[in-house]
């Protein structure tokens, strides 16, 4: 039975919300809650496909304190929610629909974002940021390409409504998993225009997504669908490559993780082969390249189960590890420490990052005798990972060593360059690498451990867990470029500063004198970096007016390995407070000069100005070192006839 559904016309309506709800009592009160606060002009179209919890009863309530608002359409049998949506989008009024999850909520201000950047963009389709979604999309956009709004496949986003009729795009109502997917690549692949909404969250979902490890070759042959309909709009070139890439890795090959080794020996055979299948379709020279190690290794094994498992279990496996000790040597940095994979078979894989405390081992043996094999502390003395030399130690099926390496990357923030040290490697997982710094450009670079094994390459950021009293070592001129090894203040995650971007310089600039020379004053002191000579890097005295802002910057030269010099004149009326630029490999830094000896600063210098003496004006330049950090400040003044009259009559009126 259909609430007030004969009597239903476009009534400006802005959005029409479809909300399937089947057996969903526990959670569609704050789902609807969150839907009627929204601030637009609404309809709320729940499709209850004959619920037995107590959904019917709690529809009716709110459809009878909401009549104008939500409508409520009962199917006699659950059917599929394809179909329950396919209801609710029939019977949609709005310009734009909204497909929501009765367990989902939305953000109180979600859709009147949502509409607004459909109405200004002209979009057909627009995404909403979801909450917690690790992956998807994390930046606005007025015009989203094809391939950036491919992330986000679930169908919780605003459609246009006769967009979606003039293309005929609806539910299949056949699939029981997998038609929101299809629904959203289908209309991605007509939209003119795709907006992003990501300044803050629009739709908060409680589920797990589509692809859960529960059926892996039922997503298999659910996710051939979308795949086909996207391939059908797109013509076959980087567009596609860069699409089908998406599928290929999220959808199809991570069915080879952890499904993958929750399944026994048949279903293992039975999923190799549809991913074989999909694979050999689809993997076109394009999508190839863009694999990275173990999915490629994945492709290259699908005729190998014994080894897809052993992936999975290097996939599935905590990586474990330890920061000993940093230290400088030179121009080089060398980080200390260990690194495994571990597991819990048979043991506690604890609450702490480093290698369990139980002895924990992560073993597989396959039906051809191929073994994988990570032991924990026990078997090799503490605060090891009873590895060898290498990392990770087993047999292959013919009895051969399977072995992985462990080892450092260092990776730079902005542009994702890598950097492989040297590292020597020792018993247990333990490893030294050895950084050279004047090899890395400048920018801020994250240390990560890296264990490859079998093809598969994990990584962690390292320094999260450390020994006590591991520390890092303080800067370093290397080549004239600043390095700086930090902690980062949330995780204490180990990086490296090259060039003074994101991390203080720990330099310090102290004036030995200043003097006139005529009306310029030289300033003449040193430069340090900790206890490094950087007068080498000094470029600029600056002088910063404190009232407006304004500047004045003399040039410094080195006049020593710390001693730099500089002179000044010109500056206006004011105070002036003198700071040292240095370039140091990165953007110009600037430090304060400090005053450690207030005999060191000049006496104040005064001269008149004009053609008369008592038509012109006095000029009084008073080098002084400030009261709280002793900085080094210049007060310039100007006195006329007129300034002494303003000042006696001022005094005057105090008395």
């Amino acid at each position: 039975m259909d609430t007030d559904s004969d009597q239903r016309a476009d009534r400006g309506i802005d959005v029409s919300v479809v909300v399937p709800a089947y057996n969903r009592r526990a959670s569609l009160d704050r789902c609807l809650t969150s839907l009627l606060v929204q601030r637009v002009a609404k309809e709320i179209i729940v499709v209850d496909g004959g619920s037995r919890d107590g959904t019917r009863a709690l529809l009716r309530l709110y459809a009878a304190h909401h009549p104008r608002l939500i409508t409520v359409i009962r199917d006699a049998q659950p059917g599929t929610p394809g179909g329950a949506r396919n209801r609710g989008l029939e019977r949609a009024a709005g310009r734009y629909v909204f497909f929501c999850d009765a367990g989902d909520h939305l953000a109180p201000d979600a859709l009147a974002r949502l509409v607004a950047a459909a109405d200004v963009n002209g979009a057909d389709v627009v995404v909403g940021k979801v909450s917690g979604a690790r992956r998807g999309l994390r930046d606005s956009a007025d015009r989203a390409s094809l391939a950036a709004a491919y992330d986000d496949l679930s169908c919780f986003k605003l459609f246009r409504r006769d967009f979606l009729a003039r293309h005929a795009i609806h539910f299949d109502e056949t699939q029981r998993r997998g038609a929101d997917m299809t629904f959203t690549v289908h209309a991605y692949c007509h939209a003119r225009v795709i907006s992003v909404v990501a300044d803050g969250d629009c739709y908060h979902a409680e589920g797990g997504g589509e692809a859960s490890a529960r059926d892996p070759l039922g997503w298999l042959r659910v996710v051939r669908t979308p795949i086909e309909v996207m391939t059908r709009h797109v013509p076959p070139g980087a567009l596609r490559d860069r699409l089908l890439l998406r599928h290929i890795r999220r959808d199809v090959l991570a069915q080879l993780g952890t499904p993958f080794l929750a399944a026994c020996e048949a279903e293992r055979e039975k999923i190799a082969v549809e991913v074989a299948d999909i694979c050999g379709q689809w993997v076109t020279p394009g999508v190839r390249a863009g694999l990275d190690g173990v999915d490629a290794a994945r492709v290259a094994a699908l005729d190998d189960p014994d080894r897809l498992v052993r992936l999975a279990l290097v996939e599935a496996a905590p990586l474990r590890h330890r920061l000993n000790r940093v230290e400088w040597r030179d121009d080089r940095l060398v980080i200390e420490g260990w690194a495994a994979l571990v597991g819990a078979d048979g043991g506690s894989d604890g609450e702490s990052d480093d290698a369990g405390a139980s002895g924990a081992a992560l073993t597989y043996a396959g039906a051809n005798g191929a073994a994988l094999t990570c032991a924990g502390p026990n078997s090799a003395g503490p605060n090891s990972a009873g590895l060898n030399s290498a990392g990770l130690n087993g047999a292959g099926p013919s009895g051969a060593a399977l072995t992985g390496t462990v080892g450092l990357v260092v990776r730079e923030r902005m542009s994702r360059e890598e950097q492989v040290p040297f590292v020597t490697r020792g018993a247990a997982g333990s490893f030294t690498a050895v950084l050279d710094v004047a090899a890395l450009s400048p920018g801020v670079w994250d240390v990560h451990v890296v264990v490859e094994c079998e093809g598969a390459r994990r990584l962690a950021r390292l320094g999260s867990r450390r020994d006590p009293g591991a520390g890092v070592p303080s800067a370093h001129l290397v080549g004239g470029v600043v390095a700086v090894p930090f902690l980062t203040r949330s995780h204490g995650h180990l990086g490296l500063d090259v060039g003074g971007h994101v991390v203080r310089v720990p330099a310090v600039v102290r004036l030995s004198r200043a003097w006139w020379r005529g009306r310029r004053l030289r300033v003449e002191g040193q430069a340090l970096m900790g206890e490094e000579d950087a007068a080498a890097a000094v470029r600029h005295l600056i002088w910063r007016e404190r009232a407006s802002g304004r500047e004045h910057r003399e040039r410094a030269v080195a006049v020593g390995p710390r001693e730099f010099a500089a002179e000044t004149a010109g500056l206006r009326p004011g105070t002036w407070d003198a700071y040292l630029e240095l370039a140091l490999g990165g953007p110009p830094v600037r430090f304060p000069v400090k005053v450690a000896d207030a005999d060191a600063l000049g006496r104040p210098l005064r001269w008149w100005c004009g053609a008369l003496r008592w038509g012109g004006a006095q000029w009084t330049v008073r080098p002084y070192a400030t009261a709280v950090n002793r900085r080094l400040s210049v007060s310039v003044r100007v006195a006329t006839p007129l300034t002494v009259v303003r000042r006696m009559v001022r005094l005057l009126r105090r008395h």
